[in-house]
């Protein structure tokens, strides 16, 4: 399937300009009312555990010397990547999840550890009313070693902001407010020069009456002001026009990133879309400004040409950036996806590293043109200590938190408003989750703490204590594609019962997948009827795409409701849009699930 982000974007458009974003929350109350302890109708979520168990995984344990790719398991797409001295950072895209664009450090390009959020306030995030794949696109992070400064740029389809860059001298230390900059298009990134000119370039339309094809983009560049962080009006110009050969019609030339080597400026762009004709092309000039001749042996990264039934796929690579190593060698990092045997994408697109053979004229990533293996070769000089100390970890493995820390592990993610809006640690472990009258299906803050899923199978499961107090009440787990596709397995009432439910959402796809297009319809797969004390509940998903929804009341073995469903409404390539599967913490007082 060929992924059409054009159709996507011009319905993003249309959201933004029906859905004019008012966030009213203020960032100084955002920390939620204590709650009195023992309130039944709050709900209380504890011990939850992830645990991921891929076949990949398992048939490829590492040898000495190894380690797993991707690198960040889970939605963490559009990677960007910078460095200062010893230190990298890298960022993703997060649409509307809040906080946004998730900030990862590292010493070594292998062990990474997440230092927080870049967009963590509501100030600077304005994604009340926005859908699942609106928001936060393609960020590009770049440290200026001139004035010492990092920045952030990005666009941000929503609350009326387009293109915006924020700063910071630290990125440990957070970042400042939002400055909307003057120009349209998405994916701008940032190129500072060694005469200590800066430019912007970025993905834009062709000019009025020249669009030659659906799918035809153009790449600008625009001299920077350093002085007031803003293009300076009257430098535009195209440098790339459709893409490498535009007498091939090439769709979506996006993602754009200049870099100096030997005297001579390269463009790196994405070219083909991000679905399964993904791929990263490279141009070179004398000037950052162009003309800009594209590599003769161009893509120098792509999946696209390999059989479909390949085990252990790797695909759909591409949205790549560029960087030095402390050994001297360039490293690249990308976003790819790793379907299961139905070729779904439950676990979104995800970031990718590889090496980037510059010894010629050109880079080429190398073993970015065979197919991708999920382990690569440490750098000279570098162990594996992912998992430990804090690092990431990736491969098969068990994420458990009871929510005794004093601050939330930043897995943790809202949708479209601040976590610290609905939740309350609670003294022993666990957290409440104030209910919004919002449910699932809104487009608006929801109370549910989201974490990423990881892997294709999967098992996820958490303790409950809850009592509703009536049929608009219901808690329990989400597994959410987005608004319009998910699952909710949940414990609500019905007139003086207590019940378990399991239900579905989905949108009718040839209504379209994620525009404003045909309602989403809810059905009931199963209730059954439990006792108001605690539960557990469980998800697992196998790789075989089926998801089973368990609960447990004796606090032992567990019963299925439902059967088996399909993991296919959790699919990117079959709900649309450009987010993974994404398992919450869910509760609600605006329930519209009924139990039969």
């Amino acid at each position: 399937m060929t992924f059409k982000r054009e159709k996507l974007l011009l319905q993003v458009l249309v959201w933004l300009a029906v859905c004019p974003v008012m966030f009213n929350v203020a960032y100084a109350q955002k920390k939620s009312k204590s709650i009195t302890k023992g309130d039944p109708n709050v709900p209380v979520f504890s011990n939850f555990s992830y645990k991921g168990n891929d076949k990949v995984y398992n048939e490829n344990p590492l040898k000495a010397g190894d380690f797993y790719n991707p690198i960040l398991q889970g939605c963490y797409p559009d990677p960007s990547i910078t460095r200062r001295g010893d230190d990298y950072y890298l960022v993703n895209s997060s649409f509307s999840m809040f906080p946004g664009v998730p900030i990862f450090h590292s010493t070594d390009l292998v062990n990474w550890k997440q230092i927080g959020h870049v967009l963590d306030r509501p100030s600077q995030l304005k994604v009340e009313k926005s859908g699942i794949s609106a928001g936060i696109y393609a960020p590009c992070i770049k440290y200026n070693k001139a004035n010492e400064t990092f920045y952030m740029i990005t666009t941000q389809i929503a609350g009326g902001i387009g293109n915006m860059v924020v700063k910071t001298k630290d990125p440990h230390k957070g970042w400042g407010e939002v400055n909307k900059l003057k120009f349209d298009g998405i994916d701008p990134s940032m190129f500072f020069d060694d005469d200590g000119k800066a430019y912007v370039v970025h993905n834009d339309a062709p000019d009025k009456g020249k669009e030659l094809y659906s799918g035809h983009r153009v790449i600008k560049i625009w001299d920077y002001d350093l002085q007031n962080d803003q293009v300076i009006p009257g430098t535009d110009k195209i440098i790339v026009d459709g893409g490498v050969d535009i007498t091939q019609k090439p769709i979506w030339i996006e993602g754009p990133h200049i870099y100096k080597k030997n005297g001579k400026y390269y463009l790196m762009c994405a070219e083909g879309g991000t679905g399964d004709w993904h791929s990263e092309v490279v141009f070179m000039a004398d000037n950052p400004r162009g003309p800009f001749v594209p590599a003769p042996s161009n893509p120098i990264l792509t999946q696209r040409h390999f059989p479909a039934n390949r085990a252990g796929k790797i695909d759909w690579t591409g949205h790549a950036d560029l960087v030095e190593g402390k050994d001297g060698k360039y490293y690249g990092v990308f976003l790819g996806i790793r379907p299961n045997v139905k070729d779904r994408v439950n676990a979104g697109r995800e970031t990718f590293i590889l090496p980037v053979d510059w010894s010629g004229t050109y880079p080429v990533f190398e073993n970015g043109l065979v197919p991708m293996k999920p382990y690569n070769k440490l750098p000279k000089g570098t162990s594996n200590e992912t998992g430990q100390n804090g690092f990431f970890p990736n491969g098969n493995f068990t994420f458990t938190d009871n929510f005794t820390e004093a601050n939330l592990d930043y897995r943790w993610i809202a949708m479209r408003g601040p976590r610290d809006s609905f939740i309350t640690k609670q003294s022993g472990g666990g957290v409440s989750i104030k209910p919004y009258k919002t449910n699932i299906k809104a487009l608006a803050p929801i109370s549910a703490l989201f974490h990423r899923q990881q892997h294709s199978s999967f098992q996820a499961e958490v303790s409950l204590q809850y009592v509703p107090s009536s049929g608009q009440d219901l808690a329990g787990i989400t597994c959410y594609q987005g608004e319009a596709f998910n699952y909710v397995f949940g414990v609500t009432k019905k007139e003086n019962e207590y019940y378990l439910v399991l239900a579905k959402t989905a949108r009718n796809r040839s209504a379209g997948a994620q525009g404003p297009g045909a309602p989403a319809q809810t059905t009931i797969i199963a209730s059954t009827k439990v006792d108001a004390k605690p539960i557990k509940l469980q998800v697992t998903a196998s790789q075989q795409d089926e998801y089973h929804f368990n609960y447990s009341t004796n606090g032992g073995s567990f019963q299925n409701l439902g059967g088996a469903v399909s993991g296919d409404i959790l699919s990117t390539n079959v709900a649309g849009g450009f987010t993974g599967t994404l398992i919450g913490l869910y509760a609600t007082s605006g329930n519209d699930i009924q139990p039969q």
